[in-house]
């Protein structure tokens, strides 16, 4: 890469390697077809990466969130917790019974409570796997 164009650059993004990763993730967007904000002069898509972050046409934080969002997996929804006034009654089946009431009205979830004597019952219940000799 163009040694003048990294020294430019570590001016805004002070870790060399957090600079590498931010132009890559850049110069992959412009890859699959993000507009570029400077113009290319026949340059590869990572130096015009790397000119973008040079001439702060782009914030490195925004690419930083950006490569962020782009690894998720699993992103998480922060979502109020329900009103425990506003779940059905002190009926564990309130819920159903509305719902078969013909209302539209979102159901309310029903857990089963198992003491814990039952669960051990339940473990010691279960049969083993056969051990076959195949192995």
């Amino acid at each position: 890469m163009a040694r003048v164009t990294v020294e430019d650059c570590i001016d805004k993004v002070d870790n060399r390697f957090e600079l590498v990763l931010l132009a890559s993730h850049r110069a992959r967007l412009i890859s699959q077809g993000a507009a570029i904000t400077i113009d290319r002069d026949n340059d590869k898509n990572p130096v015009v990466a790397l000119r973008e972050i040079a001439d702060e046409t782009l914030s490195p934080g925004d690419l930083k969130e950006d490569l962020i969002h782009s690894l998720q997996k699993h992103v998480e929804v922060d979502e109020p917790e329900p009103d425990p006034a506003s779940l059905a009654g002190d009926e564990p089946d309130a819920g159903f019974a509305a719902a078969e009431d013909g209302d539209d009205q979102p159901e309310a979830i029903a857990f089963d409570r198992m003491s814990e004597e039952e669960l051990l019952a339940g473990i010691e219940g279960l049969v083993p796997p056969e051990k076959s000799d195949d192995f």
